[in-house]
């Protein structure tokens, strides 16, 4: 019996209660069936850790989803803030650098006794490139280059005259291997019959090498214009090249507006550091003149209409406003700028220089920039009232003062696509690819309607719109662009990219093409 019931308790009695084993004790199990019981307790063990830390760890995953989510949430509302160097940095310039030596083809100017007078129209940029212009033409066709009168009948009536604004001398000696000039026509000319002309836009060499045969006839000839003579593209290198040196190097500011410039840049400096200048072009004269009046009341609408209507010299006088923004030809607004320079990443406490004149509406419209950037600057408030009183009254010298503080800015941003904007963008590359940043309106508008309309909000998603619409209008090195496909005939010359906007590849070389 003992037997059997050893037996049956060695084939079943796992499992059984404990007093069964008490009772009646079973043999002792073989090696192998103890390994056997072992390895299966584990396993068990295996399988209860396995599902107690997989379902934890599904628990930690809905709690990370949830953050993240929440976070993505936040995102929208708040725009990021890119590293301080992104933000400031120059573009990558390829070890490119100015180039305006002549090459060794270039002759020594040969003076003659033929003279050109010139009458230089517009705003400050445009009579410096104008001038600019006006030596390379001086050159082709060998005269000597009366200094030029500037423009007093412009929106601004300023005044000055060329030694009130530009250095006179450093401007003759500087290009005297290049082409004569004198300040005044000598007086046994004054009486002289003189060829009145009104040079073509965007003329060529052939053009001006027409030209000379007025020297048949006349041995003064008056330019009625300055600004556009010149094409932007298949001019001789070495005309190029002049071009640059007339302006980049000979038209340098007088000293006294120079040295004021770079004394109201160590005052910007030593406030905040680096900062951006604004050329916030939302000025009366511009917005007249462009029709824009997008954010506008229809009192300042019609105020600036007027304007557009009895100023003689704006020969387009009814403009669709809307059709001209969806188009990206109006400037950006204030409100419009704010939220621009916070989409690319720029922090509140960035110190914004305004270069440009009176803003129309003054602090009702401002006020939608300096909330979102309160450290808006003025001259006025980097310089006392004793210190500009001199300059009032003289806006092209107020200007010159705008030029210089750019120039020198760590990021330069206009806010249209007018002279002072591509003269500047032109000579920041000329010095180095200096970073500005050029809104591209059009495809803003866009973005602008959405936020308007609530089917867009600020924060992650606007900033990545802006910044991949900017990505490559920064200053980066580019050779200056054609016109677009599509127009023909004359039309296609103004339709080019300015020569002053982009002067590459003529005046920024590579080490190795430097004296060619």
């Amino acid at each position: 019996m003992g037997t059997n019931r050893g037996g049956s308790s060695s084939s079943s009695s796992f499992g059984r209660p404990s007093f069964c084993c008490k009772m009646f004790p079973a043999k002792p199990s073989s090696p192998s069936s103890f390994t056997i019981i072992r390895l299966f307790v584990l396993l068990i063990l295996f399988i209860f850790i396995f599902n107690f830390y997989s379902r934890a760890i599904l628990e930690d995953e809905e709690n990370l989803n949830l953050r993240l989510s929440s976070q993505d949430s936040v995102a929208q509302q708040l725009p990021q803030q890119l590293p301080s160097e992104k933000l400031w940095e120059a573009p990558f310039s390829a070890g490119l650098h100015s180039c305006v030596n002549p090459t060794s083809r270039y002759q020594a100017f040969q003076e003659g006794d033929h003279y050109i007078t010139v009458r230089s129209n517009g705003g400050l940029n445009q009579m410096r490139t104008g001038i600019a212009d006006m030596i390379a033409v001086s050159r082709m066709m060998n005269a000597t280059l009366v200094i030029p009168e500037l423009d007093r009948r412009s929106f601004w009536q300023d005044k000055s005259i060329f030694s009130d604004i530009f250095d006179e001398d450093h401007f003759i000696d500087s290009l005297k291997h290049d082409v004569r000039i004198i300040k005044k026509l000598p007086p046994e000319l004054l009486s002289v019959p003189r060829a009145r002309k009104h040079f073509t836009s965007w003329a060529g060499l052939g053009y001006y090498e027409e030209m000379t045969k007025l020297w048949a006839d006349y041995q003064v000839i008056h330019v009625a214009k300055s600004d556009s003579r010149l094409a932007n593209n298949d001019l001789p290198l070495d005309i190029q090249r002049l071009r640059c040196r007339a302006l980049y190097h000979a038209l340098i500011f007088s000293p006294s507006i120079e040295t004021f410039g770079k004394k109201l840049v160590e005052r910007l400096r030593s406030h905040g550091g680096r900062y951006i200048s604004l050329h916030l072009r939302y000025e009366k004269d511009m917005l007249a003149f462009s029709g824009c009046t997008y954010g506008l009341s229809s009192a300042e609408s019609e105020e600036l209409r007027l304007l557009r209507e009895n100023t003689n010299h704006w020969k387009v006088k009814k403009i669709n406003s809307t059709e001209q923004r969806i188009s990206g030809l109006c400037p950006l607004t204030p409100k419009e700028v704010g939220i621009f320079i916070q989409a690319l990443g720029y922090p509140q406490s960035t110190v914004v220089y305004i270069a440009a004149g009176e803003i129309y509406g003054g602090k009702a419209h401002l006020s939608e920039l300096t909330s979102r950037f309160p450290n808006v600057v003025f001259k006025e408030m980097i310089a006392t009232e004793e210190e500009l009183e001199i300059y009032s009254n003289h806006a092209s010298q107020t200007a010159a003062l705008d030029y210089i503080i750019s120039l020198e800015s760590d990021v330069f941003m206009p806010t249209h696509s007018g002279n002072m904007a591509r003269a500047l963008e032109g000579h920041r590359r000329f010095l180095g690819h200096r970073k500005t940043v050029s809104p591209d309106r059009k495809g803003l508008v866009d973005i602008f309607d959405k936020l308007e309309s609530g089917q867009l909000k600020e924060g992650l998603t606007l900033q990545q719109l802006v910044k991949h619409l900017h990505e490559k209008r920064q200053g980066a090195p580019r050779k200056r662009e054609g016109a677009p496909d599509g127009i023909k005939g004359r039309a296609r010359y103004k339709a080019e990219e300015s020569f002053y906007q982009n002067p590459y590849p003529e005046c920024i070389c590579s080490s190795k093409h430097r004296y060619r």
